[in-house]
Formats: C-alpha cells, sequence, structure tokens
C-alpha cells in the first residue's frame, strides 16, 4: 500500500483508502487516494481520480449538511501533491461506531434478515428481498475494523455500551437526519439512496461532528431512480448501480476466477474493470452536484 511522503507533515494513520497525517500545529491532513478495497481487501490497481472524486463529492455534501451538522474539515489549502484530494479536518475524539443508515434493504442487512428476520435488531416484515425498500430508514451501526478485518454489524444495545444512551440515541438521531436530507436531495437529481455509513467524533466541549468522507460512491450504495422507481427496483435481485458494488460483483463472478471463502488475495482488476468503475464514479459525482468532472 502507497502512500504520499508530505515534507512538514507526519503520518499518523493508514487505512483502506485515506492516508492520515498530523500537520504543525496540530490540525490533521487527510488525503483521499486512488485505492479501492472490498471483502476487507485493499484491491490492484487503483481507480485514476478516485481519490479527487471522494474528496469533491464530500465538500459538496458537507455543504448540503450543514445546518443539520457541523463538518470536521477547516481548509482546502493542502500542499501541492495532493491538491484536490486532501483536506485540512479538525483533530476530533472520534466515536468507534459505523453509524450506518438503510432505506433498502441489500447487502450485509440482507443476510442478517435472511438469518433473523431483522437487522442489527431491528425487526421487519416477512417477505422482504434484495432490494425491498423499507417501510422507514433504519439505524444499523457496526463495529469499526481494521485493515484485513470485517466490519461486523451490531444493535442499538452495543452502541449504548460502547458509548453511553445519551451519545448512542443523538448518534441515531443525526445518522437518520442525515440520511433523511441526502436521501431527498439524491431522489432530486435522478439517484436512489439505498444506505450509506458516517462517522463522527466530538470536539473537546462535546460537540458532535460529521467527519471522514460523507455520501460517497465508496460508504454508499447508489442506484439509478428511473430503473429502481420506474420499471423497479425488481426486488430480488442486485440493482444497477454507481458505485463500488460494480466492483464487488465482478469479483463474485466466474469471471474473476476468485473464491471469496479462500485464503487467496484477489485478483488484480482488469483494465475494463477499472475504467467502467471510474465511469460510475463520475457519473455519480455529476449527477448529484450538478458538476462536470
Amino acid at each position: 500500500m502507497t502512500r504520499d511522503d508530505i515534507p512538514g507533515a507526519t503520518h499518523l494513520h493508514s487505512g483502506k483508502v485515506r492516508d492520515l497525517y498530523t500537520l504543525p500545529g496540530g490540525d490533521l491532513l487527510m488525503v483521499a487516494s486512488d485505492r479501492i478495497s472490498a471483502f476487507d481487501h485493499v484491491l490492484e490497481p487503483g481507480i485514476p481520480d478516485k481519490g479527487e472524486i471522494l474528496t469533491r463529492m464530500s465538500l459538496w455534501w458537507f455543504d448540503q449538511l450543514t445546518d443539520l451538522v457541523p463538518h470536521h474539515v477547516i481548509s482546502t489549502d493542502v500542499p501541492g501533491q495532493v491538491v484536490g484530494r486532501a483536506v485540512v479536518c479538525e483533530k476530533l475524539d472520534m466515536f468507534p461506531v459505523e453509524c450506518v443508515a438503510r432505506g433498502y434493504l441489500t447487502g450485509s442487512g440482507l443476510i442478517d434478515y435472511r438469518a433473523t428476520g431483522a437487522v442489527c435488531g431491528v425487526a421487519l416484515p416477512d417477505g422482504l428481498t434484495d432490494g425491498s425498500r423499507l417501510p422507514a430508514p433504519i439505524f444499523t451501526p457496526a463495529t469499526k475494523a481494521e485493515i484485513g478485518e470485517h466490519d461486523e454489524n451490531v444493535d442499538f444495545d452495543h452502541v449504548v455500551a460502547t458509548v453511553g444512551p445519551d451519545l448512542a440515541e443523538r448518534l441515531r438521531e443525526l445518522t437518520l437526519a442525515v440520511y433523511a436530507r441526502a436521501e431527498g436531495i439524491a431522489r432530486e437529481r435522478g439517484i436512489v439512496l439505498a444506505d450509506t455509513k458516517f462517522e463522527f467524533g466530538a470536539r473537546e466541549d462535546g460537540t458532535i461532528v460529521l467527519a471522514d468522507e460523507v455520501l460517497t460512491p465508496d460508504s454508499s450504495r447508489f442506484w439509478p431512480a428511473d430503473t429502481v422507481l420506474d420499471s423497479g427496483a425488481r426486488p430480488g435481485g442486485p440493482q444497477p448501480s454507481f458505485d463500488k458494488q460494480f466492483v464487488r460483483d465482478w469479483l463474485l463472478s466466474p469471471e474473476s476466477g476468485w473464491d471469496k471463502s479462500s485464503d487467496t488475495p484477489p485478483p488484480t482488476l482488469p483494465p475494463e474493470i477499472v475504467e467502467k468503475t471510474r465511469a460510475r464514479y463520475i457519473e455519480a459525482y455529476e449527477r448529484l452536484t450538478g458538476e462536470t468532472f
């Protein structure tokens, strides 16, 4: 896994996609790379321009959400070698919880539902299938995993035990409020926001702040509304998407030759999969923001 060597900045942490540095004065520099991950593996090669797409999309979304929750971005005045794909941000006390909102049933939520009739302890009606719209959006938290490990869905009581009842309730409220705002904005622009995950942290005074990336094709499932709403999320199967589900689907296909249950790493992504993934990320960006990438 490569990362940028930035003069004057001290490398702090590398995640699957982002690299974090400490700047003189104590602020953080968060750099989005072109790396892409799936099934807890960082894949090769990266997706060209992905880091810039994620950064620009997050900045756009933060602007749409400022009246609901403050965000962590201080400045986009960053070192030249990472311009366009990095932000200067606040140092926060991050909550060790992935705050996930789901409006549709798919992915790991579908697996939970098939096993228990519920997702993260939230009981759902009988008869739902892959792609079904839920009666109302639900809060389905997960643990934060290190590289190579898997996020695990947990119930609300786990969040209470981790951060306390008041903070747990506030995180649930914020997650569902941000999802509701974003879902409406996306729908107006022809995209169904099926689910998404947020990360929150706290300032020294206790203020809860939205951090990391937000509402990107890496952290969300984006489905084309004309297909899903008009001719239908034919619930019962995977939906077309503008996110990294395309990469997951290829890895699980016979074409990739990879056995997810094996100990072998995933294969190298073929050029056409890389290009089609890039195109999907760009389309999501352009549909949502109205800007040309």
